[in-house]
């Protein structure tokens, strides 16, 4: 495939869009497309790019809208991380269970009621605020679309993860500890580095999720940005890092940056392989509902596969 980024993306939108326009036709709704992706892989690249896209290749009209930005306030942020010390997975912002989950099924709420000539009002949160812990911005500054769009395009690191039985979370985690692998900074295998509660905890905030704003019922479509090679998330993060101290002359720190992609690695290995194995598995029509787009260490598109 082409090396071009625009390119690719054109491809995997030129798969998806003649599907998003028959659905389009007939929903009273607009449609709702989910982008996942890996630290790294450039999901919001993907996302802003698909909808300055949409109008000029495929006639539709799109926004989009990050789940970063139903984090919980300041203060509940706090509350979530002192509520356990000791559970590495909420020592900062980002696991299932940061966020706001009133927030976001409300406005999922009015995204599917939404009428053609209806405000509304997209939630945003501020990273800057408190030293980089961030705070939701006030709602007078939130970005508000004065008509109805036809695509929403919901992206997030987690987003397609789909929670599962308890006992898998213990097996995934046994199998991690006697891989050999978890003491690696790089490691692919870090369920080890926490306890069995605090996994069991991420998983149930997940399955909250599902039900109120992220499982399938909630999606028409997804996009999932993968790669064959999980140590590669490791050096697309720090690649990002290194052209951030380029521009900004400050950033996190090699150690630090290995620290953070570690820290999200424990949602890979607990939920990739069902997404992987089909986000819509099991629903009406699932099967071409999803495309898996799987990224070279160069974040070139090897292949795209629908599932």
């Amino acid at each position: 495939m082409s090396s071009s980024l625009e390119d690719n993306i054109r491809h995997v939108l030129g798969i998806l869009a003649p599907k998003i326009k028959a659905k389009h036709a007939t929903s009273s709704h607009p449609i709702i497309l989910g982008i996942t992706g890996l630290q790294g892989s450039g999901k919001s690249t993907w996302a802003s790019k698909i909808v300055e896209l949409l109008p000029s290749s495929h006639g539709l009209s799109g926004i989009t809208v990050s789940l970063d930005d139903f984090y919980k306030t300041h203060d509940d942020l706090i509350v979530r991380r002192e509520q356990d010390p000791e559970n590495k997975l909420y020592r900062t912002r980002g696991q299932p269970g940061t966020h706001d989950e009133r927030l976001a099924g409300k406005f999922f709420e009015q995204v599917r009621s939404w009428k053609d000539d209806q405000e509304l009002k997209i939630p945003s949160f501020d990273k800057s605020q408190f030293n980089g812990e961030g705070d939701r911005a006030p709602e007078d500054d939130w970005p508000v679309v004065k008509k109805r769009a036809d695509v929403v395009v919901f992206e997030g690191w987690c987003v397609g993860f789909q929670s599962i039985a308890k006992e898998e979370v213990e097996r995934k985690r046994g199998a991690a500890q006697t891989s050999g692998e978890t003491e690696e900074a790089h490691s692919i295998k870090t369920l080890g580095d926490h306890q069995v509660s605090h996994l069991q905890e991420l998983n149930a905030n997940l399955k909250r999720y599902n039900e109120a704003f992220m499982g399938p019922q909630h999606f028409d479509f997804m996009i999932h940005i993968d790669t064959d090679d999980l140590h590669n998330v490791y050096t697309w993060r720090l690649q990002q890092e290194h052209a951030m101290w380029k521009v900004k002359g400050s950033g996190m720190s090699d150690e630090a940056v290995v620290a953070f992609v570690r820290g999200y690695m424990p949602g890979y290995e607990l939920y990739l392989e069902g997404l992987r194995q089909g986000f819509f598995k099991g629903e009406k029509e699932g099967r071409g509902r999803q495309l898996r787009a799987v990224l070279d260490k160069g974040r070139g598109v090897e292949k795209v596969e629908e599932i």
